[in-house]
């Protein structure tokens, strides 16, 4: 199987944070991180249904797709949100086709209220 070529380097990103946010795991990672940076171990006390080597993977996931920050001190791996990639896509993809959908309901909501 050939991988498809990306002309665009944010399309690659793009597709890397799909992946990273498909899976329920990675995304409750991610909720957890969002309230605080923690440490991978910390992580795993808190995802028992995982062990260590899949959380692991999960953050391996999350880092390629620049999700997570990791900073190694000491011992400890400590992981932090980065929310700029989920800010990216939103604003290419979400926001860029939610919008006319806004404004086709509130053209919709004055012509019903333009009738009574």
């Amino acid at each position: 199987m050939v991988n498809r070529p990306f002309e665009n380097p944010e399309d690659l990103q793009d597709e890397r944070v799909i992946k990273a946010i498909a899976s329920a795991d990675r995304r409750q990672i991610l909720d957890l991180l969002r309230e605080e940076p923690r440490t991978t171990g910390s992580l795993c006390n808190e995802l028992p249904w995982l062990n260590r080597c899949t959380v692991m993977q999960h953050l391996g996931v999350l880092e390629k797709a620049e999700l997570v920050i990791s900073k190694k001190e000491g011992r400890q791996r400590w992981n932090y949100l980065d929310v700029s990639p989920i800010q990216r896509f939103h604003e290419r993809w979400i926001q860029a086709y939610a919008e006319p959908s806004a404004s086709m309901l509130s053209r919709l909501k004055r012509d019903l209220e333009a009738r009574d």
